[in-house]
């Protein structure tokens, strides 16, 4: 499985696993099962139960197909309204671990879901979804066309992290925070910081860390009292795990 490196808006790449092509069918395959389990206790409820066909049967041709349309409409904006909830996963793709998100760094935001949910009408619903299939195979990131039109693609959340590898920062039972003032990053942002930090420390890139600290001091208006620039970063990812599992 390949990665994909996303640059985010403070220039720091991280990389994800890209979903399989395999992942990517079992989740529109998981999706397609609820629809179809939609579409028939909807259909026996409506026109077995309450007898609802002998209404539209009484309609002229474009009000019962109005009525339909509504009916359906869970199946038809599936997709579109799930990821704008779940910032980027159907249920399917929830099972099935994996997201849309952007290639930019930027969170996806509706009109991302949109432009990727009209283009299903050419990636999947012409050609029963060989054109998508081919995108994502040809495509260096594994975009189908709605992917690219968007400047979103696929990630797998499927991967094995460790402590080490997310915001926090372990300390003891008897630690005492330093910065307060901590609490006015992100996650993200502090995702980001620990990220650059560790990257910097495996290089030894002192530029960078000198930079690292002069920007967490900008932004938050904290001061390194330890005058280690190491030992400061490290408190910093401390006291914010600290304040967030306290608060």
């Amino acid at each position: 499985m390949s990665e994909l490196s996303i640059v985010t808006t403070q220039n720091v790449n991280i990389n994800f696993k890209q979903a399989s092509v395999g992942e990517r069918i079992w989740a529109n395959i998981l999706d397609l099962m609820l629809k179809i389990a939609y579409a028939w206790g909807f259909s026996y409820l409506i026109f077995e139960v309450f007898r609802f066909n002998k209404v539209v049967s009484e309609l002229d041709r474009w009000s019962s197909m109005g009525i339909l349309v509504v009916f359906y409409s869970p199946i038809i904006f599936y997709s579109l309204v799930l990821e704008s909830i779940f910032e980027g996963q159907t249920i399917g793709k929830r099972i099935a671990k994996i997201k849309v998100v952007k290639i930019d760094g930027y969170q996806a935001g509706f009109g991302d879901y949109l432009i990727r949910w009209l283009f299903r009408i050419i990636d999947i619903l012409i050609g029963s979804g060989i054109i998508g299939l081919m995108s994502i195979i040809l495509s260096p990131k594994s975009q189908r066309l709605g992917d690219m039109a968007a400047g979103t693609a696929v990630i797998s959340l499927k991967n094995n992290i460790t402590f080490n590898s997310t915001i926090f920062q372990e300390f003891d039972d008897h630690y005492i925070p330093t910065y307060p003032l901590v609490i006015r990053f992100s996650d993200n942002d502090i995702r980001i910081i620990k990220e650059t930090f560790n990257k910097a420390r495996k290089t030894n890139d002192r530029v960078l860390i000198g930079k690292l600290v002069e920007k967490v001091e900008s932004v938050t208006g904290i001061k390194n009292q330890s005058g280690n620039t190491h030992d400061f970063l490290t408190t910093i990812i401390k006291d914010y795990t600290y304040y967030t599992q306290n608060m």
